[in-house]
């Protein structure tokens, strides 16, 4: 299940978020969940599950018709599973007028997914 994240979450969507690339500095992490924690356009999920939170999804409010996906992040020993591509589809759930962009860190995901070939993706520009 998908919710938003509040401050009291901020310990595991840190750890979340240091499985991601461009996120392994800890300032640099830092000023990330800041930046979901302050600007509006910058919203992050989480993945909730039995067995707790389990992923995240950070995303950017580009305009009222474009969303670019940031942040894709997925407990190592939950991957494989489907876990990302059920995030993606429960934004999509929540935001169905609204076309959705990766960026350059989540494109290779979302590509791997086959999630570019689906109703999820426009080709709109950012």
């Amino acid at each position: 299940m998908l919710t938003r994240y509040k401050k009291s979450y901020n310990k595991i969507a840190m750890g979340l978020l240091s499985f991601m690339p461009n996120e392994k500095d800890m300032q640099k992490l830092q000023i990330t969940i800041n930046q979901y924690e302050t600007d509006q356009d910058h919203q992050l999920f989480l993945w909730k599950e039995e067995k707790g939170i389990i992923g995240l999804i950070g995303v950017v409010f580009v305009n009222n018709h474009l969303i670019q996906i940031q942040h894709i992040s997925v407990n190592p020993s939950h991957r494989g599973h489907g876990i990302g591509s059920r995030m993606v589809k429960a934004l999509k759930q929540l935001y169905p007028d609204t076309s959705f962009i990766p960026d350059e860190n989540t494109a290779a995901f979302c590509e791997k997914c086959d999630l570019n070939e689906s109703f999820l993706w426009s080709e709109a520009p950012v």
